[in-house]
């Protein structure tokens, strides 16, 4: 028997969060709802979700505070659900670690939708252990490694951590060194044609890549900005 993926519904209107919790059972997840940030805390480490789904607008520890907390103890994907629909608050989100971003109200099919878009794009089959001889997807620049083939990033000889779409979104540009890619062919090629968002998730990404692997992150030395197009590794 197949385990179902556990999805932790954050919400304080209990009526959505039950009928989220509906939607996504009718798709064979299992879920969990919670109320007020502590409790989703407490419950993230305890029902250990495959996603979270999280409104912005909690009582006590607030909606951001809780996907501050979440990133920084791991990668487990989060769509943030609000009733705000200012562009500040959506990148402020993403920023903070959310991977996607919900308005509400909202259709329910959407919703499930956004939610098996971003639990696929975390599932990442384990790849073969290949030998040594045989790198596989690897590229190598002086100062850092990329294997794909392991999800393993290596700067100045330090492994450094990051999501599986950052890492996928470092080695695509790295594996076409001085070509320029836009928003939204990345988009294309990383998140694939089926995702839902705006071109701001591959700038938000691109940030948090330079913040891992850059010294200077604001005077890059590997990951590029073509103003008025896109990015591009330097090779």
């Amino acid at each position: 028997m197949v385990n179902k993926q556990k999805i932790l519904i954050v919400d304080d209107d209990e009526a959505i969060a039950e009928l989220v919790s509906l939607y996504l059972a009718k798709e064979c997840f299992d879920t969990m709802m919670v109320h007020d940030g502590e409790k989703a805390l407490v419950a993230f480490d305890t029902y250990h979700p495959n996603l979270v789904l999280l409104d912005l607008m909690l009582p006590g520890i607030d909606g951001y505070q809780v996907c501050r907390e979440i990133r920084a103890r791991a990668n487990t994907p989060i769509i943030m659900l609000s009733a705000k629909g200012e562009v500040f608050d959506k990148v402020l989100g993403l920023e903070l670690g959310a991977d996607d971003y919900i308005m509400k109200p909202f259709d329910s099919k959407e919703l499930v939708a956004r939610v098996k878009a971003v639990l696929r794009r975390y599932q990442a089959v384990p790849k073969p252990e290949v030998p040594a001889v045989d790198k596989g997807k690897c590229v190598e620049y002086p100062g850092i490694e990329i294997n794909l083939t392991n999800y393993s990033v290596l700067v100045d000889g330090q492994n450094v951590e990051m999501p599986p779409k950052e890492m996928e979104l470092l080695y695509f540009l790295a594996s076409s060194p001085n070509q320029v890619f836009t928003r939204d062919q990345l988009l294309d090629k990383i998140w694939g044609y089926e995702y839902i968002g705006d071109t701001r998730t591959v700038d938000v990404h691109i940030r948090r890549l330079r913040e891992k692997i850059e010294v200077n992150p604001s005077d890059p030395k590997y990951v590029y900005t073509k103003w008025g197009v896109g990015y591009y590794f330097r090779g």
